[in-house]
């Protein structure tokens, strides 16, 4: 089995990152015979054109994935844009996609409606995820709820591919994990950089702290009883606890726990959560991350060759 995986580098990582990519992700290494996990900087031109932010969102990003666990002796790490192959095979899909697919894609709307630059790049963006998915014959894909459309979309190409051209592509399987699938952010919407709504897995604890502290909360009394299900404070937290402990803190909620409080008790949680994740991070250097890269790119560039090669005889270039 081989998974694939990515993140696109347009900010510090969050806690819906680590829920919705870090987890799954490393939860599958031991499963895979394979990983592949790249760097969507090409992606990510969409909406950071600021070149030396880039390249900062870029090493940051890559620093993160190792100060959690990942391993380039068993993941493949690599940047989108290292593998030239990325862009071509988004040009050969992008000549059989249908437009309605496209239109129908809900996360462009949801993106420009929160102030993102309209762009062709943001419209195709789904026809590149699908390259870099399909470039990689990875039979597992592990998204967040979010992803899921983008994973069918990407599936809807690679069979229209292969009816056009002959069994070339391999289709992918999507792996979420509904219970973490959309991780609330501080305002109760998904939990996002571009929305400001995030909590940050490596940033101070000054900055943590104000992110859940700032967490919106309704209007009841101090010592009103709260439902733990409907509290955004609760549903953060719960990620972080066993079955039994969340249960336990439910019962706490219903008892009057002031949101307060309950702000205090997520905050000592999560710190002590991400601690030995973040003494990591901080013990890693640039070196680290690029030498990780340069490994990691080698072995990409291999295996999005040889897959090229078929497509390329498939469609008549060569």
């Amino acid at each position: 089995m081989r998974v694939l995986s990515a993140m696109q580098p347009s900010g510090q990582l969050h806690l819906g990152n680590y829920f919705g990519s870090m987890k799954p992700n490393l939860d599958f290494l031991d499963k895979a015979d394979e990983s592949f996990f790249f760097i969507a900087d090409l992606h990510a031109m969409t909406s950071v054109q600021d070149p030396s932010l880039l390249r900062k969102y870029k090493e940051d990003a890559v620093l993160d994935y190792l100060a959690a666990g990942f391993n380039p002796e068993k993941t493949v790490i690599f940047n989108q844009s290292e593998v030239p192959e990325h862009t071509e095979l988004l040009w050969i899909l992008s000549t059989v996609s249908p437009m309605g697919l496209l239109e129908r894609a809900v996360s462009y709307k949801e993106k420009v409606e929160k102030g993102i630059a309209s762009s062709v790049g943001l419209f195709i963006y789904p026809v590149l995820q699908a390259a870099d998915i399909l470039l990689y014959n990875a039979d597992t894909v592990p998204v967040g709820k979010d992803q899921k459309q983008h994973l069918e979309i990407a599936r809807d190409i690679a069979v229209k591919f292969n009816n056009q051209f002959g069994d070339t592509l391999t289709v992918p399987e999507p792996v979420i994990k509904e219970e973490v699938a959309v991780v609330p952010g501080t305002d109760g919407q998904k939990m996002s950089k571009s929305y400001g709504n995030a909590i940050p897995l490596f940033g101070d604890e000054k900055e943590i702290k104000k992110s859940i502290m700032g967490i919106v909360t309704d209007s009841k009394d101090k010592d009103d009883p709260k439902d733990p299900d409907s509290c955004i404070i609760y549903r953060i937290h719960r990620l972080l606890l066993s079955e039994e402990d969340a249960l336990v803190l439910a019962d706490e909620y219903r008892n009057g726990l002031p949101y307060g409080d309950a702000k205090k008790k997520l905050l000592s949680v999560y710190m002590d959560f991400f601690g030995a994740m973040r003494e990591n991070r901080a013990r890693l250097t640039s070196k680290d991350a690029r030498d990780a890269l340069d490994t990691g790119a080698l072995r990409a560039k291999e295996v999005a060759g040889k897959t090229m090669k078929s497509v390329r005889k498939a469609v008549g270039l060569r």
